[in-house]
């Protein structure tokens, strides 16, 4: 299957077509509107133009995946790759409304648009053995494959890790507030939090060039909204997370909560 169509080009999006097509892959683009040229990559305005053995989604939500996929009616035979952070019910959801021989595999990521276009993506898959296994080799092609059960789980994989994520990170900008109430100088205090327990969220907030790492507090709120909305209200901390979330500024990346002046 040389022949890949992703749809949406927001920042992971485009470094995933990008890299796909660096790999050799001939890469059909498309986005709801203009975004600049990818080297190597075929840009269309028009869904119906569209034709290709594997179908990447990067979308914001299950209902963008699911309007696009009605537009587009891809052909039997072909393998959809939902890439986005929508839910396990969502995934289920779009599957039952797929044209009967169209396959569909949920493959959310962990890492952001720098490991994307170096092929060092984690990637949770979930489907059918033999589904994964048709389109496996084209996402090896952006990091490492994990299969992780039957459709849908990969999509679970995915919430449980951003919830993790966005508590991790409300967590980290609490420690932050105390350092300062202390006296503890913010350069002492992030040194001693990154060699902690709450480590990655220091990194992935703090490091230098982590702003670049385009995980909109809009899309962290929508996740957490998912994982509440699964997992029901007793959840306080996520809870917290998603309160401070709503101070933010929602095109800002999630490091803003704790990038304080």
């Amino acid at each position: 299957m040389n022949d890949i169509a992703v749809l949406g080009l927001g920042h992971m999006g485009a470094a995933i077509a990008g890299r796909l097509a660096a790999a050799g892959y001939r890469v059909t683009a498309w986005n709801r509107s203009p975004r600049p040229p990818i080297p190597g990559v075929r840009h269309v305005d028009d869904l119906g133009s569209v034709d290709a053995g594997v179908v990447i989604t990067m979308l914001t939500d299950g209902d963008a995946v699911e309007a696009v996929l009605a537009k587009l009616a891809p052909r039997a035979g072909t393998v959809v790759v939902d890439m986005s952070t929508i839910g396990p019910d969502a995934v289920r959801r779009i599957a039952a409304g797929l044209p009967a021989g169209v396959a569909l595999v949920d493959a959310p990521v962990g890492g952001s648009t720098g490991a994307a276009a170096a092929g060092a993506l984690r990637i949770f898959a979930g489907g059918a053995d033999a589904d994964v296994a048709r389109v496996e080799l084209v996402l090896a092609a952006l990091g490492t494959v994990r299969r992780c059960g039957a459709l849908g789980t990969g999509a679970a994989v995915k919430l449980v890790l951003n919830a993790a994520l966005v508590t991790a990170v409300a967590g980290l900008a609490d420690a932050l507030t105390v350092a300062a109430a202390v006296g503890l100088d913010r350069e002492a205090a992030v040194a001693v939090l990154r060699d902690g327990p709450l480590g990655f969220a220091t990194e992935r907030t703090l490091a230098p060039g982590a702003p670049a790492a385009h995980f909109r507090v809009a899309l962290a709120a929508k996740d957490a909204d998912l994982a509440i909305a699964a997992a029901g209200p007793d959840l306080p901390m996520l809870a917290a997370a998603r309160t401070m979330m709503a101070r933010a500024v929602p095109d800002d990346d999630l490091s803003a909560l704790v990038r304080r002046p």
